[in-house]
């Protein structure tokens, strides 16, 4: 029987797997599911606890795959939906930690706002620090750990702003931080903008080359369903990898 392309945790929260090897697994993380610390075990929606849960009950996605080892690489805060990396052993968690560390891992966000931005085009370099008034919140420190992002406005339509966002550095809450700063706060942000349904923001992208093979890595998670909701044609969008070279096209051979 084939491997299925997703993690089964119940009949209701099936999650997609969008890349995999012997060394990780990409998943498409649903808004609402957090990466919480151990002492936080209780907490329903704690997806590191839940899968680990779901491979010691021998759920056949993890079965299939005879994952015995499955760590959460980098983190996505609890509302933010898209791509999260996951590793299947010790050595792949600390080779790709390190690549985020150094920076040779490409990420792509989508986020929206009701706010226009005053430029097209910016990068936000402004230091990050935790809120020594609010547990959980980040605030703007120029004594605080450097943090870099650019910025680039998609599409406008019926009042929202698509705004593409690539983080060279990986703080805590970062793009939130850094979109509110420069005026235009995420939608449904409860923190740093206006609460809602949801927050509107997306990891799409992420590459770097395989540590191990040296081959280049490029995943991609559907960004269709993230623009209708906001009113955005998925025309509007169209994602570049500028850390990889672009894929060549096929020569057909002699005859063909």
């Amino acid at each position: 029987m084939a491997k299925p392309n997703f993690i089964d945790l119940s009949y209701e929260h099936r999650i997609p797997i969008l890349y995999e090897d012997r060394s990780i697994i990409a998943i498409d993380k649903p808004a609402g599911w957090m990466l919480v610390p151990v002492s936080w075990q209780r907490t329903d929606w704690n997806l590191q606890a839940a899968l680990i849960s779901s491979i010691e009950a021998g759920h056949f996605w993890a079965r299939s795959r005879n994952i015995k080892f499955f760590k959460y690489i980098h983190r996505l805060d609890g509302e933010t939906s898209g791509i999260l990396l996951f590793a299947r052993s010790q050595g792949a968690l600390n080779t790709y930690g390190d690549l985020f560390e150094t920076r040779r891992i490409e990420k792509i966000y989508l986020a929206v706002t009701d706010k226009l931005p005053r430029q097209s085009t910016w990068t936000c370099q402004l230091s990050l620090a935790q809120d020594a008034k609010r547990i959980g919140r980040i605030v703007v420190d120029r004594n605080g750990k450097p943090a870099e992002t650019e910025f680039r406005v998609v599409a406008s339509a019926g009042g929202k702003h698509l705004i593409e966002a690539r983080p060279h550095t990986g703080r805590t809450h970062q793009i939130r931080v850094h979109l509110a700063e420069s005026g235009c706060a995420i939608l449904g942000d409860e923190l740093y903008g206006k609460p809602g349904n949801t927050m509107a923001l997306r990891s799409v992208g992420l590459a770097c080359r395989d540590p191990f093979t040296g081959k280049p890595i490029a995943i991609r998670a559907p960004v269709e369903g993230f623009l209708a909701q906001y009113g955005f044609p998925a025309s509007v969008y169209q994602m570049k990898f500028l850390s990889l070279p672009p894929r060549k096209p096929r020569v057909p051979d002699a005859g063909q």
